[in-house]
């Protein structure tokens, strides 16, 4: 069978269809309303190959392929091509392509513009391993050009970065196949995203962004869509944003044009009934994942069609109302994500294309912070935001900078207006009117001042995600860096990571991450400086240039990332290690390389093989993995048996791993607790484990900022603790103060005997 249709497959079928079809298929079968089409599967190509009799001509020219000669590698992709193409498809399966095209085009009543897009598969493998190297054809019309179309998505997947990306990766050529898409494309004339579920708090409100015209104009920012919120409980529309758009994206004659709005772009969007309606898709949908959806929605006609679902990840859990102290008006109250007082005019920005409003001391306030938007922040005198809890980008970037935020205030951006003179009280998560100044503490601060600095057995070092924030944080004194994420640094690059290397420009892609991790080892030198590989999740590489094609995973906190990607991605592995290389190469000893999300020693194995292969000096750096997983604390003999030098606590995830409690949902977000009996068992015995085999412990997870949990730590002998920047000093006093109480209760037991 040549073509299947998208209400036949389902999640069982991706190495047959691919991800996108299977996920489309799940969303039929729930009655949803998604967009017309059928998939050409991935064993119809194959059955191409062999009818052609060219299988074995394609084998041949990759049979030996030096694919780091460039030259090399685009004549035998052009010429595997050209094959492809020239070669006449069977005619029982055009006939079956153009048969089914026609299907479709009755059942919508016109000759239908489709979109054309490849999936490769494999037997193992899920779809997202090829994601983004093959081709999509879009606004295809005409028998002829979707046969036309699919046989060049079949021969893209010989194209230089497909053949060099299966090479690299260690997948045999025959063992791919390549499925495709061909869909009815929807020329909106509303679109949007819809949360079924508050994105920060996790509550039962539906919040729809929306515009005229494609979806395109929210993506690319260009338009600032409405916003509705809609109570899932009281079953009722409770808030409505009406925002002034200037135009809208659509198709015109085959083609994708900007038209301008003129006094329609003041209208709203949606009607109530339409919202009534996403709501109802969107229940059925967040129900069948049994998880919050990220939903892009679009209507055509009148009707409404599902275009793609995802979980929501950014839940952090109910945001609980700060008591307020001080004098003076309250404008918004969130929660205090980053410490201190600041005063300033605001400065409302909607995307990065806007940072230039911002100038040094005024307050920038935006519905959430993104990597683009850190120069900006760096100017800020403080930063107030929408959505949001205590991880979210704003907070880990304010606490890094210095600079006081508050986050997940919701409202922000509607009660804060241009202009307004402010004051951000960082800590109790609250915005006044005016300047309102702190009451004073003088006496206190006279004491500390006088305070000669501490002095722990147990160093205290720092989490650090942005390069720019290192010279504050190295100047709170800490003992060093205890995790450096390079993930926020990445994130801020022009385009994704694979892309760059996709594109050739992997020099340049190392330049840059080189250039960054030097800011930080440089600040801390001597002071070692743990520089944990990349560790995004999926869904939050999406946003970015190449990012399009990143999977969609039901939950990408347990899916492709940490060291299992980079393994599978391998050239991207190296690329860090090159990286860090040219650190060593200049003379900085104080680098150390820590590997995420680590299950098994075949992982640490092959990691390290990389890194001696790309010129690391392993006996001379600090070399760890960190404790995330039970699977990792379990056995974490093996692990050091195999050469680590180091492990760090990831406590956030080795909790949710080991409770079973996903702390980002509402419903069982009081069972999540680091102090359980079953975690601490588990860092009890790693770090027992790691002292016999003279293997260095600490803590960079978020309860290593918690003072009840470094008291529990100390006591069970960890080497070292990071905490974020604004919780060094605290947590160094709380250290030396338990090292003081196991000395003094060792003296009293002492005297005793």
């Amino acid at each position: 069978m040549a073509v299947l249709w998208l209400n036949e497959v389902s999640k069982e079928d991706v190495p047959l269809v691919g991800g996108k079809a299977a996920n489309l298929g799940e969303l039929m079968k729930l009655e949803i309303p998604v967009p017309n089409g059928f998939v050409v599967d991935a064993r119809t190509f194959n059955e191409f190959l062999e009818a052609t009799g060219i299988k074995y001509q394609i084998l041949d020219m990759l049979k030996g392929l030096n694919v780091e000669d460039t030259d090399e590698l685009n004549r035998a992709s052009e010429e595997i091509r050209k094959l492809i193409i020239s070669s006449e498809i069977p005619k029982s399966i055009e006939e079956e392509i153009r048969k089914a095209y026609r299907k479709l085009c009755e059942e919508e009543g016109e000759e239908v513009f489709v979109a054309v897009r490849s999936s490769a598969t494999a037997e193992d493998l899920p779809e997202a391993s090829f994601a983004g190297q093959q081709e999509t054809y879009l606004n295809v019309r005409g028998e002829d050009e979707v046969v036309e179309k699919v046989k060049r998505c079949w021969a893209s997947l010989y194209t230089p970065r497909a053949i060099y990306y299966r090479v690299q990766q260690g997948f045999r050529h025959e063992d791919v196949s390549i499925a495709v898409v061909v869909q009815k494309m929807v020329n909106s004339e509303k679109s949007g995203v819809m949360f079924t579920s508050h994105p920060v708090t996790g509550e039962k409100l539906c919040i729809i962004e929306a515009v005229f015209g494609l979806g395109e104009a929210i993506v690319s920012g260009k338009v600032t869509p409405d916003t509705y919120v809609y109570d899932r409980r009281q079953r009722k529309l409770v808030d409505v944003k009406v925002s002034e758009k200037t135009l809208m994206i659509t198709r015109k004659d085959g083609k994708t044009v900007e038209v301008e709005l003129g006094e329609k772009g003041k209208e709203r969007v949606l009607s109530d009934e339409e919202i009534e309606e996403l709501v109802r898709y969107g229940e059925i949908i967040e129900e069948h994942y049994k998880h919050p959806q990220d939903i892009e929605w679009a209507i055509e006609k009148g009707k409404i069609y599902i275009l793609q679902s995802r979980a929501i990840t950014t839940i952090k859990g109910k945001v609980e109302e700060e008591k307020v102290a001080g004098e003076g008006r309250i404008l918004v109250k969130g929660l205090g994500a980053s410490p201190g007082i600041g005063v300033g005019r605001v400065k409302v920005i909607f995307s990065e294309k806007e940072i230039s409003k911002v100038q040094p001391g005024d307050v920038l306030v935006t519905t959430m912070t993104t990597p683009d938007m850190v120069p900006a922040m760096k100017r800020a005198a403080a930063i107030v935001t929408d959505e949001g809890g205590l991880t979210c980008h704003a907070a880990i970037v304010s606490r890094e900078l210095g600079i006081p935020a508050v986050v997940g205030t919701k409202e922000a951006t509607k009660v804060l207006k241009d202009g307004m003179l402010v004051t951000v009280d960082g800590d109790r998560g609250v915005v006044y009117e005016g300047e309102v100044k702190p009451k004073e503490e003088k006496k206190v601060e006279e004491v500390r001042v006088a305070s000669a600095p501490l002095i722990t057995a147990t160093e205290v070092k720092v989490n650090i995600s942005i390069p720019e924030a290192a010279e504050k944080a190295a100047a709170t004194g800490a003992d060093g860096v205890g995790l450096f994420r390079i993930e926020h640094m990445v994130l801020g690059l022009e385009k994704h990571p694979m892309k760059y290397i996709r594109d050739g420009e992997i020099e340049e892609y190392i330049q840059k991450l080189y250039e960054g991790m030097k800011k930080v080892v440089e600040a801390f030198y001597p002071k070692m400086v743990w520089i944990r590989t990349l560790d995004a999740p999926t869904d939050e590489f999406r946003a970015m240039e190449g990012g399009e094609e990143e999977p969609i995973e039901a939950n990408p906190m347990l899916g492709w990332r940490g060291i299992r990607r980079d393994l599978a991605e391998e050239i991207h592995f190296r690329a860090e290690m090159r990286a860090i290389k040219r650190l060593i190469d200049e003379g900085f000893t104080n680098v150390g390389i820590m590997l995420p999300l680590v299950t098994n020693v075949e992982e640490v194995r092959k990691a390290k093989q990389i890194a001696i292969e790309e010129g690391i000096p392993l006996d001379k750096i600090d070399f760890g993995v960190m404790i995330e997983t039970p699977a990792a604390a379990l056995i974490i003999e093996d692990l050091c048996k195999e050469g680590i030098t180091f492990i760090s606590f990831g406590t956030n995830d080795l909790t949710q791993y080991t409770l079973a409690v996903d702390r980002n949902n509402e419903n069982v977000a009081y069972l999540y607790d680091e102090t359980h009996p079953a975690v601490m068992k588990l860092i009890e015995h790693v770090i027992k484990v790691c002292k016999k085999y003279g293997v260095k412990t600490s803590i960079c997870g978020q309860a290593g900022s918690y003072p009840h949990v470094v008291e529990k730590l100390v006591r069970m002998g960890i080497d070292s603790v990071s905490a974020n920047p604004d919780a060094v000093q605290r947590i160094r006093e709380v250290v030396a103060r338990t090292e003081m109480k196991i000395l003094l209760e060792k003296l009293r037991d002492s005297d005793a005997k």
